[in-house]
């Protein structure tokens, strides 16, 4: 069972693994070995044109790196594993611009085609509990070894030191230790005026916004360490922690109670057709064929709009794979 005890801040700030993390930014870019400049691409449409990346991500923060990256051209191979729950909801909007297949590395023959993938990668993103893939031959260490001048991209709850770093953890378990959620506990009181309650019940925040920004930031981190592997050379490790994410957020500060809970406007209802103000974020995607779909007939799903923009070179939206396993093992030739 994963679990972890309700803090408030400065509670967390006492605890050792806080401490571990005082100085850590929300990015941490490391060389970790030693291969030829790349070639840039610079002709592409997109910035990441040609660029293969290997993502093995489950929710949620690592399937939102994938798909910023898809977005600006990458060629995502978004790889889970048969033997897990899927998240309909989740997954197919974190699917959209990526190619999805299915491999068990419990299986010999599954993880040799991994292996045979990674030879081409020019990045591994993974955010699995810490050691994971290590204990099936597919740790930092092994995929460098097989693919010099890779960039390895890691997500983990608690960071990569102090007596937390092996912890399994997830964001609302991250919220709740860190003190996210007495915060919001005490704030949401502070509005109401309803002080009658001791202990306040914990709040969570309306999203996951650890999650959500620990996805971005990944994406960044891969980004900047792909300049590096032009500019320098180099084979790189990249490095996100919720926690960390978490410390960053914190230190921009907090909202007054009563802008925060007062001047809100409620979310539209959710209705088809849907409200012109939904309307004007979303954009109509359509299921990408895969090697696997069966029939003709491909699904439209409607889905948030990504919001960078950029007029040089515009974000892909793409297509959706819708599930899991619609396509082989294999990477598309390279632009």
């Amino acid at each position: 069972m994963v679990a972890t005890a309700l803090r408030r801040f400065e509670e967390w700030d006492a605890h050792p693994q806080a401490r571990a993390l005082f100085d850590v930014p929300p990015v941490e870019l490391i060389r970790i070995g030693d291969a030829p400049k790349r070639a840039s691409r610079a002709s592409h449409r997109r910035p990441l044109e040609g660029v293969r990346v290997l993502e093995l991500t489950r929710v949620l923060a690592g399937p939102v790196a994938g798909r910023t990256l898809a977005a600006h051209g990458a060629d995502v191979l978004w790889i889970t594993s048969p033997n897990l729950p899927d998240l309909p909801t989740v997954d197919i909007d974190t699917s959209r611009g990526k190619r999805t297949t299915q491999l068990d590395l419990t299986e010999p023959g599954d993880r040799s085609a991994l292996r045979e993938l990674v030879k081409d990668a020019d990045v591994f993103l993974q955010g699995y509990r810490p050691g994971g893939l290590a204990d099936k031959d597919f740790g930092v260490a092994d995929v460098v070894a097989a693919r010099p001048g890779i960039v390895y991209a890691s997500l983990n709850a608690y960071g990569w030191d102090g007596p937390w770093k092996d912890r399994h953890g997830f964001d609302s378990l991250v919220q709740t230790a860190t003190g996210f959620n007495a915060a919001e506990a005490e704030a949401y009181a502070a509005f109401t005026g309803d002080f009658g309650a001791r202990p306040l019940p914990p709040k969570p925040f309306p999203m996951q916004a650890i999650d959500h920004a620990a996805g971005y930031l990944l994406a960044f981190g891969i980004n900047a360490a792909l300049c590096k592997t032009i500019t320098e050379g180099g084979s790189w490790e990249v490095h996100v922690s919720l926690a960390a994410v978490g410390q960053w957020i914190r230190s921009f500060g907090q909202l007054e109670p009563g802008v925060a809970f007062g001047e809100g406007a409620p979310l539209p209802p959710r209705s088809l057709p849907q409200a012109p103000e939904i309307q004007a974020i979303t954009i109509e995607l359509k299921q990408s064929a895969g090697d696997r779909v069966d029939g003709d007939e491909r699904k439209v799903m409607s889905a948030v709009k990504h919001s960078v923009v950029l007029s040089a070179t515009p974000v892909h939206e793409g297509e959706a794979p819708v599930r899991l396993d619609a396509h082989l093992p294999r990477w598309l030739p390279r632009s």
